[in-house]
């Protein structure tokens, strides 16, 4: 299966601002499309689409962005073009498992780890960070393990354990995994937090089939919940979109739209063929 992967991040009409705040922090970064309802856009290479949603969700720390940098004064760099009109959650400092990191959200409500790397030979990074709190806590494992399973190409890069003598012994305290070749981090967040999975950050899959499209539906789904309009939420509480490739073209001619979108509101899961019929113009 060819598909691909990216973080949809819910905005209240600031989408295309939030968007041109992030590229013009990161190089190599461009707005690739945009329209009232959606945008867009890649950082540093990395796809993401900002979708203007209402009011209904709000971004949290569940799912955030980790950057890793290849020095500590791009580390403090980024950190400060992007703090600006937001707010520090952890401070940029020294910590036990970096030379400088710092936990931050921005003025549009999304939140970012910037750390610089280990290595010397390091490249900046842009990676979704899961962590998994509350009644999720501790099933960061569950969640990798289930994750490679749905996905082809997938693989599971690092992985640390809280050690035997800690209270949250064999829970995860980082990870680096890999699905159909895409990067991400899991973590299990010991502690209370007031915040937990939602759909202002949920994970875009793109199928070129309808048959892809319903195996990510069908696997996904499991232990889940369906929603509307190509949503759903997997066992973990993540939201995912499972949508087709050609959806973004099929929405580029304005004239399709009004057809389209009263098609995709009585959809649960998709149905390109449906799409395709309602997207012609007599």
């Amino acid at each position: 299966m060819t598909n691909t992967i990216h973080p949809c991040l819910w905005f209240d009409g600031q989408a295309k601002a939030a968007a041109d705040f992030y590229c013009s922090i990161f190089t190599n970064s461009k707005i690739t499309a945009s329209t009232p309802m959606v945008v867009t856009f890649e950082l540093n290479g990395n796809k993401l689409m900002g979708l203007n949603g209402g009011p209904m969700f709000k971004m949290n720390p569940s799912i955030s962005l980790f950057v890793t940098c290849k020095s500590v004064s791009e580390t403090n760099a980024i950190w400060a073009r992007l703090i600006d009109g937001g707010s520090a959650l952890m401070p940029l400092d020294q910590y036990p498992w970096s030379e400088r990191y710092g936990w931050l959200q921005d003025k549009f409500g999304m939140t970012w780890q910037i750390s610089v790397a280990t290595n010397d030979d390091a490249e900046l990074k842009i990676k979704p960070s899961m962590l998994f709190t509350g009644s999720q806590f501790g099933r960061a494992g569950e969640a990798i393990q289930f994750y490679s399973s749905v996905f082809d190409h997938s693989s599971t890069e690092m992985l640390v354990l809280y050690p035997a003598e800690d209270q949250h012994a064999g829970k995860v305290m980082y990870s680096e995994f890999k699905l159909n070749q895409y990067n991400l981090i899991a973590m299990d967040g010991p502690g209370v937090h007031d915040f937990s999975f939602n759909e202002a950050v949920s994970f875009v899959v793109e199928c070129e089939t309808q048959e892809e499209i319903d195996y990510y539906w069908t696997k996904l789904t499991e232990g889940g919940h369906e929603s509307m309009c190509g949503w759903l939420k997997d066992k973990f509480n993540v939201s995912w979109q499972i949508v087709p490739k050609i959806i973004v073209s099929i929405l580029s001619n304005p004239e399709n739209v009004p057809k389209v979108m009263k098609a995709l509101m009585h959809m649960k899961k998709l149905d390109i063929e449906t799409l395709i019929i309602a997207s012609e113009i007599p």
